[in-house]
């Protein structure tokens, strides 16, 4: 096992990771919501930006220049006529419609597009690498942890450096009070999932470019996104970049000794994470 080679690997598959999280980490930061759709919501983003590529003749990196803004208006639209009428001190209700809303979205991509793979063709940054401490390193793999430190960065300056992080603070904290200062929890909800979704089309632009997608993917998408959430401490962006980053590694790793450990290599590293620090890595200072 080449060490170096490996702990490259995994962090680089960690930033992927990353970005399929960070949308679900945002949600559940704002509103305690845990979307069981997000994992084909980014599949859903990455057929829109094959479409707009297609359609409109644009290379993947424009077309989700374009995606992002449709996905946050979708966003926007599923929060405010879906699950704001669900959203309450009752947990079931808004899992168990995100779970419907996940098997039509699913059935709806079937039946538009088949079961059949796709992939976005990015030209010839797909197979580009760059030497690195002598390492050939994927400009792709690169690019993708990259965007994920940025997008944490961004959305860590937007939750305590601008007036609509307060808001999304002060709402999480005490939605009652909130509302008495002025804030309109349901408004602010919408904007917190939109930015998730424009977030998932950013993971969709890179999930088509590395490799294959079908409307079928998503229980992976889901589940990785569920560990790097859980690992990193619900509710910690920051945390989300360190659970990605530690499934990578063990995925990493697992596949180093044996192909057929790779999967099985992140679940474990999520079970003895949570064996040693239940509430994840960097859990929030509350509740």
């Amino acid at each position: 096992m080449n060490l170096l080679d490996t702990l490259a690997q995994g962090i680089l598959l960690g930033g992927l990771y990353t970005l399929f999280a960070a949308g679900l980490s945002l949600v559940f930061s704002v509103m305690r919501l845990v979307n069981l759709a997000h994992g084909d919501l980014i599949v859903l983003a990455a057929y829109l930006i094959l479409g707009l590529s297609s359609g409109l003749g644009l290379h993947p990196f424009a077309a989700v220049l374009l995606a992002a803004p449709l996905m946050f208006g979708a966003g926007w639209l599923l929060q405010t006529h879906v699950f704001n009428r669900v959203l309450g001190a009752d947990l079931l209700p808004p899992l168990l419609v995100s779970f419907g809303l996940s098997i039509v979205i699913q059935n709806a991509l079937l039946e538009g597009f088949s079961a059949d793979s796709r992939k976005l063709a990015a030209g010839q940054v797909e197979a580009a690498s760059i030497p690195l401490g002598g390492l050939a390193v994927g400009v792709v793999p690169l690019l993708t942890l990259a965007t994920a430190v940025a997008v944490i960065l961004a959305l860590n300056a937007l939750f305590y450096r601008t007036a609509l992080g307060r808001a999304l603070r002060a709402t999480f904290d005490d939605p009652v009070t909130a509302g008495l200062m002025g804030i309109r929890p349901r408004r602010v909800f919408a904007i917190a999932t939109g930015l998730a979704l424009a977030v998932a089309a950013i993971a969709a632009l890179y999930l088509g470019v590395r490799a294959n997608f079908d409307p079928s993917i998503d229980p992976a998408r889901l589940l990785y996104a569920f560990e790097a959430v859980i690992i990193g401490g619900l509710g910690s962006l920051w945390g989300t970049l360190a659970g990605g980053i530690v499934i990578g590694l063990a995925q990493a790793a697992g596949a180093a000794v044996n192909p057929e450990w790779q999967v099985l290599a992140g679940h474990l590293a999520f079970v003895a994470v949570l064996l040693v620090r239940p509430r994840g890595l960097f859990p929030r200072a509350h509740d």
